[in-house]
């Protein structure tokens, strides 16, 4: 009798990594390979289907399509969005928490099954094999992880060239650019990513966006409740059909393009392009509801801890429990960021152009900004000011030079 093959679980997008790792993972150590697609969104349902078809030619013993949008919502985007995350300022994290998602169920597909080993299509240089690793290492501990791409150094004209051989074909544009989209905003990778001089195409944003800029005007209303979105338009909306609702109504005006260049978890320099219009909306348009709602403090230590949070979730830090505790006190700083954002969109730009809410202190009881307000006089504010000068008059009047 025949002993049945090992078994090993490859995180699969569909993609030129993860389309080689199939036949390299047959091949070369005679593995039956389950391949697992955790859609966080930004497929639609023909290109699920065309993934499960990839899957299908390539030889897989059985694929998994796995609906998880609404974790990647619930587990990291909600705090990304109260604690009105952007690395660098510019960039939402759009793959950071989606990887580390689509870690988890492919760990948790290995544990059903009792496989021999896992594995994933991550490169050398970039973030994902952190991420995937630190996962596979926390909830699969001692399992054999398999990672063909980072152990052989190919280039993608090299795996191109490699599926080709065995008669797959694969999209030539995937030999230069990788994208990759989901709920939280869609990366570009390659090319001119490169060279930190060089301009990214319009005709490459446009293929991650899925349509080129429009000129025009429109304007969205989109209702919080303590935080997060619950509203689109006047209408009731689940979060993550918000987040998608707001993608497409973007797209067509180029919104939410940007470039992002970072360290990497491994310590390089690293650039991206990116277009995550609905990232950037929510985010943007929360942080004017809350400069209304919350006091400055409340603003100046949630903001801090939520970059430190950030930081974490972009290296693959998510099990430490101190991002339960951060996560904790991001939700509590939220209870009166309750209102409405009016957003006006236009041709590759957006603008957060009105806000309101119960809970605003621009209450009219303390008075106009730059004119005379109800709570204080004149001279309450000349007593306030000569207390606030007397630390640096002292330290003026210590110093053995004036400055």
């Amino acid at each position: 009798m025949n002993q049945a093959k090992k078994i090993v679980v490859l995180a699969f997008s569909g993609g030129l990594d993860t389309s080689y790792c199939v036949p390299y993972l047959k091949e070369t150590y005679d593995y039956d390979v389950v391949t697992v697609t955790g859609d966080t969104g930004g497929f639609s349902e023909q290109e699920v289907k065309e993934i499960e078809d990839r899957a299908k030619e390539l030889g897989v013993l059985e694929h998994r399509t796995i609906d998880a949008r609404q974790e990647v919502y619930d587990r990291y985007a909600s705090h990304l969005i109260k604690g009105n995350v952007l690395r660098g300022g510019v960039y939402p994290l759009s793959v950071s928490a989606e990887r580390l998602v689509q870690a988890e169920i492919v760990a948790e597909v290995a544990k059903e099954i009792s496989a021999d080993a896992i594995a994933h299509g991550s490169t050398g240089a970039g973030n994902d094999q952190v991420r995937f690793d630190v996962a596979f290492q926390v909830l699969v501990p001692g399992i054999k992880v398999l990672t063909p791409i980072r152990d052989l150094k190919l280039s993608r004209q090299e795996e191109f060239e490699y599926l080709k051989e065995r008669g797959v074909e694969v999209d030539p544009s995937v030999k230069e650019y990788s994208i990759n989209a989901g709920l939280w905003g869609a990366t570009i990778g390659g090319g001119e990513t490169h060279d930190p001089w060089a301009e990214i195409p319009d005709d490459v944003f446009a293929q991650a966006a899925g349509e080129s800029p429009v000129e025009g005007r429109e304007y969205l209303e989109i209702g919080f409740d303590k935080g997060e979105p619950v509203s689109l338009n006047g209408a009731d909306v689940p979060a993550i059909e918000i987040i998608e609702k707001i993608e497409l109504a973007c797209r067509k005006y180029g919104v939410g393009r940007g470039i992002h260049i970072g360290d990497t978890v491994v310590g390089i320099k690293g650039r991206i392009a990116f277009v995550a219009a609905a990232a950037a909306v929510l985010i943007n348009g929360h942080r004017e509801l809350e400069k209304i709602t919350t006091t400055q403090w409340q603003r100046f230590w949630k903001d801090h801890l939520a970059d430190f949070y950030g930081k974490m979730l972009h290296e693959g830090q998510v099990f430490d429990p101190i991002m339960r505790d951060i996560e904790a006190m991001i939700t509590s700083s939220q209870d009166r960021v309750t209102g409405l954002v009016r957003i006006r969109l236009e041709k590759e730009r957006f603008e957060v152009v009105g806000v309101k809410s119960p809970h605003s202190m621009m209450d009219a009881a303390s008075g106009v900004y730059g004119e005379m307000p109800t709570l204080f006089t004149g001279t309450d504010v000349q007593g306030f000011s000569t207390i606030s000068g007397i630390p640096s008059q002292l330290y003026r009047g210590a110093s053995p030079e004036k400055d």
